[in-house]
């Protein structure tokens, strides 16, 4: 038996006291005051922030929105089974985040960064809020990289660079999402990661167009962002914010180039109205709520292009918004256009004429990438816009049948077999290469004597005959994008003998520069 001195015993029991550490930790709880149609209000955590996460007893997460003088508007991120008046609710002091980093890519994830296409969780420690400011002009530099889509149309008139927001704006199935799809399969090689969102889809839809990325091979360097129409209409809006957080990563942190696809914008405009209503936030034009033009341009201005400093990383936006009847005056889509750097406007009579991609050209425009633009493709496309603008005035007046003089007529066939160059098929995007030869035989009238049924097939030989026979001058447009002389005299050598071996005789004005 150890006798232990009474000094001894004080000393033991101070040690014992200094070691001693509070363990108790003070939580905050609220309790539900009532619950339904996915909204909670919640008594009790005035000290809860906007954006904060939620816990409620049955697991679920809530996202608070509404921050009233004794009450909380929560949207739920779950199933209100389980909820019910009194239920308990737990601050957890963070904001809604996702998972983040280079091990998404290749994956199905949903809004909350949780996993879809049954390959197994996502080992990730890495998280990033939804919400996050904009950079600001300091840490920007100018749009001096093009994004390539491999769509003649839009790669030569309406050039989209890297950093840019380019809205596709049109009515239902007239190509917008054809267009973004085409444009994730041509960055194959191009170093950029790419990023769809798709808000409010069928399941289907988005099943499908997995399935061609993965043909094409563009899941390598894909992350698809889904959130289904039967999802609730809180990971609605929450999708593309979720998907911007983790190009931000890939930006900031990777300085990558990402491609970001916002499928549509206009059904999370839908889904943040359902939200607000049911929060009981005053409804203004079109039922909307008073920030719904916040909404989105707090959204499309985290896309940018960042200074050197900061690692040179891009953020590409492709936002898409679906027109009713072509009204382009409606209030999301008049807010969209003014937010982002230009549109593509493609429309319903195109497209039913056989016009595919079927671009309005004269109301789209770009309004950055032609500083971006590969200045090969800028010289030789530059009489494209205005020839194509002559030849639809003067179509109008051809369909009088009134007798036209020579240089009229000229002009209607060049356009005609303009407007067949500028046809191409889904899933064949071209290189910047073969946009050349085909554009460079276009405007410099190579075309005239092909029937019209014909330019599309003679492009494609011109292409395959050019890099067979002349690979010198591809190399040189591939590598340096700029038109040298040397380049030029091949090129139109190299039509001259593709059109004799053809038996056809040479187009009226070759030689034009």
């Amino acid at each position: 038996m150890i006798h232990l001195k009474p000094e001894e015993i004080s000393s033991i029991i101070r040690q014992q006291i200094e070691g001693y550490e509070i363990t108790a930790k003070s939580e905050e709880i609220g309790h539900v005051l009532q619950v339904g149609d996915g909204i909670a209000r919640i008594y009790g955590l005035k000290d809860c922030m906007y954006n904060e996460l939620l816990l409620f007893e049955n697991g679920v997460s809530g996202m608070a929105m509404n921050l009233e003088e004794d009450s909380i508007g929560c949207v739920l991120l779950g199933t209100d089974e389980g909820i019910s008046e009194g239920s308990e609710v737990k601050r957890t002091y963070q904001t809604a985040s996702v998972p983040v980093g280079e091990v998404l890519i290749g994956r199905v994830v949903n809004p909350l960064g949780e996993p879809l296409d049954g390959r197994g969780e996502i080992r990730t420690n890495k998280r990033r809020p939804v919400e996050f400011l904009a950079p600001g002009v300091i840490d920007r530099k100018s749009v001096n990289k093009p994004l390539q889509t491999g769509i003649l149309a839009i790669d030569s008139m309406i050039p989209i660079g890297r950093g840019q927001r380019e809205l596709i704006i049109g009515d239902r199935q007239t190509g917008k999402t054809a267009i973004a799809i085409d444009t994730i399969i041509n960055q194959k090689g191009e170093d950029v990661i790419c990023i769809y969102v798709a808000i409010g889809q069928k399941a289907s839809n988005i099943a499908s167009i997995v399935d061609v990325l993965e043909r094409h091979g563009a899941m390598d360097y894909s992350i698809i962002v889904s959130s289904t129409a039967s999802d609730m209409s809180t990971l609605q809006y929450l999708a593309p914010y979720a998907g911007c957080a983790m190009a931000e990563d890939l930006m900031y942190d990777g300085h990558k180039d990402v491609l970001i696809v916002y499928d549509d914008l206009s059904k999370h405009a839908v889904a943040y109205r359902e939200m607000a209503l049911l929060l009981r936030r005053p409804p203004g034009r079109e039922a909307y709520p008073g920030d719904v033009f916040y909404l989105h341009s707090r959204l499309l201005e985290r896309a940018a292009k960042l200074s050197d400093e900061l690692g040179g990383g891009s953020i590409t936006a492709l936002p898409i918004i679906e027109t009713l009847a072509g009204d382009l005056s409606a209030y999301i889509p008049t807010n969209v256009i003014s937010i982002t750097d230009g549109q593509i406007y493609l429309e319903t009579e195109l497209f039913f004429s056989g016009q595919r991609p079927a671009i309005n050209i004269g109301l789209s425009v770009s309004r950055v990438g032609g500083a971006a633009q590969v200045p090969a493709i800028k010289k030789v496309a530059a009489p494209l816009r205005i020839n194509l603008a002559q030849y639809r005035e003067l179509a109008i007046f051809a369909q009088f049948g009134s007798d036209l003089d020579k240089s009229t007529q000229e002009m209607l066939t060049q356009g005609d077999r303009l407007l067949a160059t500028l046809k191409q098929a889904q899933y064949s995007p071209l290189s910047i290469e073969e946009q050349f030869i085909i554009l460079y035989a276009a405007t410099r009238k190579c075309l005239l004597d092909i029937p019209v049924k014909d330019v599309s097939q003679f492009n494609k030989d011109l292409c395959i005959f050019i890099k067979d026979k002349y690979p010198e001058m591809v190399e040189t447009i591939k590598s340096t994008g700029e038109l040298t002389p040397r380049a030029r005299e091949m090129l139109r050598q190299g039509i001259d003998e593709f059109k004799k071996r053809r038996a056809i005789p040479l187009g009226d004005d070759l030689s034009a520069e």
